[in-house]
């Protein structure tokens, strides 16, 4: 052992023990591998910092904004919606769909885009259904990595498998591009049983991306009395139509309509005014106290559903909400009453209380005149609400969720994916660029800007792989992921070739946990062979274990996938190694029981 594995060997240590016990963050982790290791002598400076400008990485900051592209449109809305209307709120059934329509995606292009592509679907189908979205990323994830596996161009390291294999025999049998497949869909399907039978035990709770309801705690605590959001039914017998004026909810039941579904002419509306119709067959959305629209509910011979039906995507958090807005001393509000201003007309909002000093009015609202000062609570739609905080009428007091869907720019997002998937696919065109061509695509045509195009890069998880790659260059450069390998091969001897291949899978899981995988599968595939080949074992197979075995990469947060789920799932290293654990084992056994059952070793 040579002073200069010592010192690697010692920082892969440090580094291991940062990323458990979290000292710090993870992409400052990855920015100490890139400063410490040239200033050890363990790579030049030029590969310390070449992570950055890999073609992984690029990859990733380019899938990151196709994503974003394809969300600003609806794009991921409408996956959504397909998805929740199979799955309902089944968590099992949603991670289910969720984690296979990956795997299948990550089959012909790459497991890090398939996962960066689908991240926002899996996002908002969490914040919609109220499953927290650290119960669904992790298994997207790993279905992803996995899903790679399925074909040859699923990941970096299968896609070099063939030349890798022939710089060790030039004479080898290249495989085929379905050649892996039968093991990736077991692998696949053994995935999705793990987390469906032991998902309650192995995923984390109540982590990742807040998933409240229509209001934030805060205003739950100044609006205790206003209730939630709840969906009525008219039935036929109902003696319509009648106004909103003429029923008088507000007033008798503290309670307003913000919503109504005529579903006799297929028109919805989101800020219903007081000469609103409501007939036999419609829908209502209201927002009040149980106990108040309960009693209505009683009194007008309605049905108060358990969730939302005919409301479920188009109030949900995803895409409407409720707000606080201060009217400021410039607004046209000022010093004038709501039904003189026309304000849900002109706003396309609707006003639910006014709070004044320390009083909260609910009813008679429309009679009150505004002074500046006065707090308004609002729902709408979050589309409106960025259009109102550009005007000089209100100022929210917090952060407007949501964003202004382009939905007539959803074909050319979709044009531009399906550029890269072609450039990728059938001319042969390098991931890195061919992404950042989908990507520009998006910014040239106007589907987001520049400026949303940069804010949408997760640069924690460019930092942390960018520094992972120059760890993974010092390990193989100085000669200590031979040495270990050597090392191992002289402790075991000479075994048969199944146990050959497990000690191969084995230590090819260890390596790209802790290097790169594709500088795994550079190591591994030519020292794989020739330990085949010295025990009478098939050199195309123990080269088959390194590329799949690459794909082995589950308790620890260094894989690309992980790395990207990592901030939106809230998840911390132990999450991780709590999940992986299992995963890792089952994996393993999956992968030899399919090699021994379907490839005759």
């Amino acid at each position: 052992m040579t002073p200069e594995i010592m010192i690697v060997m010692a920082v892969l240590v440090v580094a291991i023990l940062m990323f458990i016990f979290e000292w710090v963050r993870v992409d400052v982790v990855g920015i100490i591998m890139m400063v410490i290791l040239p200033l050890l002598g363990l790579v030049t400076p030029k590969e310390a910092i070449s992570g950055l400008s890999s073609n992984a990485v690029v990859s990733i900051i380019a899938v990151i904004i196709i994503g974003a592209g394809l969300d600003k449109t609806g794009a991921m809305n409408s996956l959504a919606r397909v998805i929740l209307k199979f799955a309902g709120k089944s968590e099992s059934r949603i991670i289910t769909l969720i984690s296979s329509t990956v795997a299948f995606i990550s089959s012909f292009m790459q497991n890090i885009g398939a996962a960066a592509l689908f991240m926002p679907a899996a996002r908002r189908i969490g914040r919609q259904t109220g499953i927290p979205v650290s119960r669904i990323l992790i298994p997207m994830g790993y279905c992803a990595i996995i899903g790679g596996c399925i074909t040859l161009i699923g990941s970096s390291p299968l896609i070099l498998l063939n030349d890798v294999m022939k710089i060790t025999d030039p004479n080898i049998e290249p495989f085929g591009l379905f050649a892996v497949t039968p093991i990736g869909v077991a692998l696949t399907i053994a995935a999705l049983i793990y987390f469906i039978l032991l998902g309650r035990f192995v995923l984390p709770s109540g982590q990742g991306e807040e998933t409240s309801g229509p209001m934030s705690v805060i205003l739950q605590n100044t609006y205790r009395d206003m209730g939630t959001l709840f969906e009525l039914h008219v039935p036929e017998n109902f003696s319509g139509p009648k106004t909103l004026e003429e029923l008088s909810i507000r007033p008798h039941y503290f309670t307003t309509v913000v919503a109504v579904s005529q579903n006799t002419h297929k028109q919805k509306f989101y800020y219903p005014k007081m000469e609103t119709e409501i007939t036999a067959g419609d829908d209502i959305a209201v927002v009040g106290s149980r106990e108040f629209v309960e009693k209505m509910a009683g009194n007008f011979g309605w049905e108060l559903r358990e969730d939302l039906s005919s409301f479920a995507e188009d109030l949900s958090p995803n895409n409407a909400g409720i707000i606080e807005g201060i009217i400021t001393p410039r607004s046209e509000l000022a010093h004038k009453t709501m039904k003189d201003f026309e304000f849900r007309k002109r706003y396309q909002v609707n006003p639910l209380a006014i709070f004044r000093g320390n009083k909260v009015f609910v009813a008679g609202m429309s009679d009150i005149v505004m002074q500046p000062g006065d707090a308004l609570l609002l729902q709408g739609r979050w589309e409106r609400f960025h259009v109102l905080k550009d005007k000089p009428d209100l100022v929210f007091t917090e952060e407007v969720q949501g964003e202004i869907i382009r939905t007539e720019k959803v074909k050319i997002a979709v044009g531009c994916l399906c550029l890269s998937l072609v450039m990728i696919l059938f001319f042969n065109v390098q991931l890195s660029i061919a992404l950042l061509a989908g990507a520009l695509g998006m910014i040239l045509t106007r589907v987001m800007t520049v400026d949303e195009a940069y804010n949408s890069v997760d640069w924690m998880t460019v930092f942390l792989l960018g520094g992972l790659i120059p760890l993974g260059i010092a390990f193989e450069k100085t000669g200590a992921a031979a040495f270990i390998a050597n090392s191992i091969m002289d402790a075991i001897g000479t075994v048969s070739p199944i146990v050959l291949l497990t000690v191969i899978g084995l230590l090819t899981s260890f390596f790209t946990l802790v290097a790169s995988n594709v500088g795994a599968t550079v190591l591994m595939v030519p020292l794989a062979m020739k330990m085949a080949i010295t025990a009478g074992a098939d050199p195309r197979m123990a080269a088959l274990v390194v590329g799949v075995a690459c794909s082995n990469t589950f308790v620890l947060p260094t894989h690309q996938v992980n790395a990207l789920i990592m901030r939106p799932g809230g998840y911390k290293t132990i999450d991780y190694f709590r999940a992986g654990t299992g995963m890792t084992i089952l994996y393993m056994i999956v992968m030899m029981a399919m090699l021994y059952f379907f490839y005759g070793i």
